[in-house]
């Protein structure tokens, strides 16, 4: 079971209800609580980020990035907090003005969980083992 990390921080120009709303909407089962700076959420699945990775059709994209950001038994990577408060994805590369959604997985077996998430693809179509 992989261990999902959100943190997010909350400037004082924006709403935290909609920061809330925005980590909810990607990972649904997270606990969040009040962090120093804003949230952090902890848990749930990996599920709705998934259907999200297929009904966009962003495998490639999401699996290059989880591959380029991985390190040991994790990966990380960062999303667009105003496109995930509206129910998409969008990763972010460097500093947003108004932060992103910073998010770490933990996992025994990374590489298979990046598979599962995001699997290998050819002429777009998803590659079966």
């Amino acid at each position: 079971m992989p261990i999902i990390t959100v943190r997010v921080r909350c400037f004082p120009t924006e709403d935290p209800l909609k920061v809330r709303q925005a980590v909810l909407n990607i990972f649904p089962e997270s606990v969040i609580e009040d962090d120093d700076c804003g949230l952090l959420a902890i848990g749930g699945s990996l599920e709705r980020f998934k259907e999200l990775v297929r009904n966009h059709r962003i495998l490639d994209s999401t699996r290059s990035v989880l591959l380029c950001n991985r390190a040991g038994d994790s990966t990380s990577f960062s999303l667009n907090k105003q496109v995930a408060y509206v129910g998409k994805l969008s990763y972010v590369e460097g500093s947003m003005p108004l932060g992103s959604i910073e998010v770490t997985i933990e996992a025994d077996g990374i590489d298979s969980l990046i598979d599962d998430v995001a699997p290998l693809t050819v002429n777009g179509e998803e590659v079966k083992k």
